[in-house]
């Protein structure tokens, strides 16, 4: 009986990495998962184990425990649509037997909902969605109608499709995701407080029913065309590095988006990665998107530390660190920056262990006291003694010494020797960008780079400042008096 929960404790963790765990699930996952808990329902049933005792004695499954409640109504939904088969239709029930306290879990937001709810499921092209917006505070209400052009990205959250809005004329991307009527969207209550220029930013919101009653609720957002994976592969199909300059002003962009996001207003991403990260392809200017991972992090609140992409998590979360700090969105950066500079991820592991594997190899085998400063409790655990290798053989020799000393700054085993965002727009690589001559490569100026707001310098030292914002740029920062 052992023997058999191994094999499923082994074939559900090749299922939670492949990343469709985000309290959104992919449908091919679902159906894996909800075989293989009722093969083990059975194997318990006729072992007279109940099932919860064997669920505690397996580490994949302890992951699992935060998504007890949202998977039963994933499964329910599922069902409903005859996505799953008749063997894992039982499965539905024993979700809805849970333990009390996993009833307690909600979602911590204090701002209620208010949204159009509207017919129709439809993401196909030509298919027209008519909304409102307006209505409140004596605002007058106003019709507004999408027409779905594309689906320009799948995922375990849902679906997002290019529409134009037929009264406009204007591209916008929305954002549609299964919503649980039980609880409030974390990522709309996030999406509605964001305002900054390499954020993306939400037009507003509005709820869809299908005749099943199933509801979605929909994001409308600006649509920006381009993300940073997409820039580096086209650069690999020519056998060409991303121009150094491009590289530059992107990760300049990602830590002023950081800064403003882990300063302002106290929110860590939890889930940076190339594909996040979008890019107009004519003015340059970067917009971190994707935000249903996002969360206010609380000193003393525990949190999933099976989160963020795998390529770009964080050392502290592999070692199942829970009490984590934003510092793990900078690590995140580091990896996007050396992949530019690579043409491919500095740590393409393929399973959470492999992953440190190919940490490991890079920044070598971490002191019991950087153990101990990601996980206090992994302390005891002996790893093979493994030298760091040097980060200039780890570029090409042309690349710049600054580039490479930026890389080691992000990519610190201790969370708290990361420099922080505000702390890398200072540092020496993006001294270009503040050059008041330097031009993008087809001759036009670059993007906004320095209308810093006073939130975002909150609490920088005058001497931070004065080199965040170089002369020519001060008259539109005049608040901070330089």
């Amino acid at each position: 009986m052992v023997g058999q929960i191994c094999i499923l404790e082994s074939a559900l963790g090749v299922v939670l990495d492949t990343g469709a765990w985000k309290l959104k699930l992919h449908v091919d996952a679902v159906k894996q998962l909800a075989s293989d808990l009722a093969l083990m329902q059975n194997i318990c049933a006729s072992n007279k184990i109940k099932i919860w005792n064997v669920v505690l004695l397996f580490p994949t499954y302890l992951r699992l425990i935060e998504r007890w409640r949202p998977l039963g109504f994933y499964l329910k939904h599922m069902n409903s649509m005859n996505l799953l088969s008749k063997g894992t239709s039982g499965t539905t029930g024993a979700m809805d037997k849970l333990p009390d306290v996993m009833k307690e879990m909600k979602l911590r937001d204090d701002k209620e909902t208010e949204a159009t709810v509207v017919d129709g499921n439809g993401t196909e092209a030509g298919h027209i969605i008519v909304t409102t917006i307006g209505g409140r505070n004596g605002e007058p209400k106003q019709t507004i109608s999408y027409m779905a052009e594309r689906v320009v990205g799948r995922g375990s959250f849902g679906v997002v499709f290019q529409a134009k809005c037929l009264e406009t004329g204007e591209t916008v991307a929305i954002k549609k995701v299964l919503q649980d009527k039980r609880y409030k969207n974390r990522e709309l209550q996030t999406m509605r407080i964001l305002d900054h220029p390499n954020v993306i930013s939400m037009k507003h919101c509005f709820f869809s029913a299908t005749e099943k009653d199933d509801l979605y609720l929909n994001l409308v957002l600006e649509y920006v065309p381009e993300t940073i994976h997409r820039v580096i592969k086209h650069y690999n199909k020519m056998n060409q590095r991303v121009p150094l300059i491009y590289v530059k002003l992107y990760v300049y962009q990602i830590c002023r988006a950081l800064a403003y996001l882990h300063g302002s207003i106290g929110v860590c991403h939890r889930d940076i990665k190339p594909q996040n990260l979008l890019v107009n392809p004519h003015s340059h200017q970067l917009k971190i998107c994707d935000f249903g991972s996002a969360k206010v992090l609380v000193k003393g609140e525990p949190n999933i530390s099976y989160i963020c992409s795998r390529y770009y998590r964080a050392p502290e979360l592999i070692f199942g660190a829970t009490e984590y700090t934003t510092a793990i969105d900078i690590w995140s950066a580091g990896c996007v920056l050396a992949e530019l500079m690579l043409g491919q991820p500095l740590f393409p592991g393929e399973s959470g262990v492999d992953q440190l594997v190919e940490i490991i190899k890079v920044l070598g085998t971490p002191t019991r006291e950087e153990i101990k400063c990601m996980n206090p409790n992994y302390t005891e655990y002996k790893f093979p003694q493994i030298k760091a290798h040097p980060w200039h053989k780890i570029f090409h020799k042309q690349m710049p010494p600054e580039a490479v000393d930026l890389v080691s700054r992000l990519l610190q085993y201790s969370p708290n020797l990361r420099c922080t965002a505000l702390e890398a727009l200072v540092h020496p690589f993006f001294n270009e960008l503040r050059d008041p001559n330097t031009r993008l490569p087809n001759g036009r100026f670059l993007p906004p780079l320095f209308n810093f707001k006073p939130h975002e310098l909150k609490g920088a030292p005058i001497a931070m400042a004065a080199k965040l914002i170089p002369e020519h740029a001060r008259k539109q920062c005049a608040f901070i008096g330089l």
